[in-house]
Formats: C-alpha cells, sequence, structure tokens
C-alpha cells in the first residue's frame, strides 16, 4: 500500500482493519445480514456521489441520481407484496427502521387520533419511532414463540374502540422470528367494529422470501396490508444497511411537499438519500431472478432444517416458528457466543441461517459447541 498519507501511522491502521473485517465475517452467524454477495460490477460508480434526493417519481435538478432504478426496485416489491398497481408508491430507505418510521407517519397524518398496537416481541424501532412522531400507543402480550397474543390485541382494542387502531405486524419478529397473522388481527379489529385503521407490516427479514415463496401467514396488502417494509442488506444483501418501504399512493399524498430548491416534491423521511443502494438492491434482483431468489431461500431454510435437528441429535432443546431460517436454542458459553456474534436475550441465543451460511459453516460452530 502506498504511504500518501500525513499520518505514517494511518496505512498500517486501515490494512489492520481491512483484516479483522475479513476475519470476522468468517464466523457471523447471530444476526440477520448476508455477506455472500459480490457488486464489484458496480465498483466505478462508487467515484460519484448519486443522491435520491426527495420523490423517486419526480425527477430534480440534481441529476446524479439512480431514480430510474430505484423505480424499478420498488415495482418489484410492489408486485411481490400484491400492491395495487394504480395505488401504490414506495422508496428505497436506510433500513427497515426507517420504512417502520414512514409507515408509522403515514398512520399518524390519516389518522392525527389514533391508537398504536405492537406487540413486546417487535422490533426495538417501532417504540423509538412511536416516541418520535408522539404517538400513544400499547404494548401487546407476546406468546411464548414470539406471536402476537391476539386475545390480549382484542382486548386492548375494545377499550380503546372510539380510536382508529394502528396495527404493527412482526413479520418475522428479533429474537423467534415469529411470524403475526393479519387475518387474526383484522377479526380482532372486526370483533369490536373499528372500521377506521391502519395495519403495517414490518418484513424486515422474512418479509422478501415468505412472498416470494408464498409461505407463512399473508401479510400482503391483498390481504389486508396498508404499508409493508423490508431490509435489503438482510434476505437479498448490501454493502451498505438500506430498505424498501411501500405503502398506498393516497396515503402518502397526504404528506408530501413541493421543494423549489432541488426542483422535487420531498416525501421520504430524510433529505439526501443514497443512491447507491438501489442499483444493488435492482443488480441483486435482475443478477438472480425471481428463481435465483426463490432457490436462495429455500436453501436458507434448508440449512435451518438441518441446524435444528443437529442440535436437538446432541441433546440440546432447539426449537424454530413455522417457515422460519431463526433456530433457537440455550444460550452456550460465553466464548461461543463472542466467537460467532451470535444475538442473545436471557437464556436464549439464536442463529440465522442467511444467504451464505452453510451446512460446513454450521458443523463448524457445533465443534465449537462440543468443545
Amino acid at each position: 500500500m502506498t504511504n500518501n498519507f500525513s499520518n505514517p501511522d494511518f496505512p498500517k491502521f486501515l490494512e489492520n482493519y481491512i483484516g479483522k473485517v475479513k476475519d470476522r465475517a468468517k464466523n457471523f452467524l447471530g444476526y440477520p445480514v448476508s455477506i455472500d454477495f459480490n457488486y464489484s460490477d458496480l465498483f466505478e460508480l462508487l467515484n460519484y456521489p448519486l443522491n435520491n434526493l426527495g420523490d423517486p417519481l419526480i425527477e430534480s435538478t440534481y441529476d446524479l441520481n439512480s431514480r430510474s432504478i430505484e423505480r424499478e426496485v420498488v415495482k418489484f416489491f410492489a408486485e411481490i407484496f400484491k400492491a395495487p398497481k394504480e395505488n401504490s408508491w414506495g422508496y428505497v430507505t436506510n433500513g427497515g427502521s426507517e420504512g417502520n418510521l414512514y409507515a408509522l407517519y403515514v398512520a399518524r397524518e390519516l389518522y392525527p387520533n389514533g391508537m398504536v398496537y405492537y406487540s413486546e416481541a417487535t422490533h426495538y424501532s417501532i417504540q423509538k419511532n412511536i416516541n418520535l412522531l408522539n404517538m400513544p400507543s400499547i404494548v401487546i402480550r407476546a406468546k411464548d414463540n414470539g406471536e402476537m397474543d391476539y386475545e390480549d390485541l382484542k382486548d386492548a382494542v375494545h377499550t380503546h374502540r372510539d380510536r382508529p387502531a394502528i396495527v404493527v405486524a412482526n413479520i418475522g419478529t428479533t429474537m423467534t422470528e415469529a411470524k403475526d397473522d393479519i387475518a387474526q388481527i383484522k377479526k380482532a379489529l372486526k370483533n369490536s367494529a373499528i372500521r377506521s385503521h391502519y395495519i403495517h407490516a414490518d418484513g424486515a427479514l422474512a418479509g422478501t422470501y415468505l412472498a416470494l415463496l408464498g409461505q407463512g401467514p399473508k401479510f400482503d396488502f391483498e390481504n389486508g396490508a396498508d404499508s409493508v417494509a423490508i431490509s435489503g442488506h438482510k434476505f437479498i444483501g448490501s454493502p451498505i444497511p438500506c430498505g424498501v418501504v411501500v405503502v398506498k399512493k393516497n396515503y402518502k399524498d397526504r404528506i408530501g411537499q413541493a421543494i423549489p430548491y432541488i426542483g422535487t416534491m420531498d416525501t421520504t423521511i430524510t433529505g439526501s438519500r443514497n443512491g447507491h443502494s438501489p442499483v444493488f438492491l435492482w443488480y441483486a434482483i435482475n443478477k438472480m431472478g425471481l428463481d435465483g431468489l426463490r432457490r436462495r431461500a429455500e436453501i436458507c431454510l434448508d440449512v435451518a432444517e438441518y441446524l435444528e435437528s443437529r442440535l436437538k441429535e446432541k441433546g440440546i432443546d432447539a426449537w424454530r416458528n413455522d417457515h422460519a431460517i431463526t433456530v433457537v436454542f440455550p444460550k452456550p458459553k460465553q466464548e461461543v457466543v463472542v466467537k460467532w456474534q451470535l444475538a442473545s436475550e436471557g437464556n436464549w441465543s439464536h442463529i440465522i441461517c442467511m444467504p451464505g451460511v452453510t451446512k460446513e459453516k454450521i458443523d463448524e460452530f457445533l465443534k465449537d459447541l462440543n468443545n
């Protein structure tokens, strides 16, 4: 490495840091991030400041952008989530948390006096976003597997039946990858004659592959969702955290405003938006295609089944929810947790069999578990 830096220690520091990243990527089992991607074809674009500021459907005087590609990415997700063709809109976000924030923002503008309901197993971004938006909320109990307790939801909704209901449905909870059933949520709302309601599906991890495979409880627009958010760096994979949110267009139209300085509409959470992430997602979607993405999901499920069965063979109390790539088991010794970067909660840890996690890698982990 040529030393053209004013600080002579800088090259060595950078070299060590890159080495550490490569080393830690070898043992990465506890978090929902794919690391099997290769975007080397796109490296040239890193020389340009791609910025998708403003609405992806409206061009701007800032012309170094990837809006046309972003629209294709949104179209792909709108289609797999069965959004109404003439009444859907979305954009590429910084991740699932921003997608959740946008959905709650839209819901608040639609129902200013609405009450938010979400389960205790919901991702921490929901509570944070509710605080940011100053929305009233009620936490619903979760079952042992992490799924929402619909009886508790029914009771809570009935108590506040004079207010519109804004419900967050988890399509894969953080720790156990439990899925909330929108049909059951709608049943609870109907029980109290709640006509004004908004249902957001947080599909950060599982939403993409469940929609592709047609598995699990239905959570798309045709089955009652008003918005869906996913994380792009999880199942598909990206070097930069990103996501996609899709909402009904007539709801989005309530919050946009024209900004003369950039020559477009401000309809998203942030001003400047990363223009590289849409290109990564577009590249991956087109390179793998629907069949390749489905096969990607099937391999993940197969590895998860393999891990669960191997743990059970060893007498370990392992389990996973239906159609899940997350395997939960008793927390192992701390050295194993640290080495394999296992996410843990209480006495439980989990491994998420993301794309790139192989049976051979699982076997390596199991050897450490035995020692």
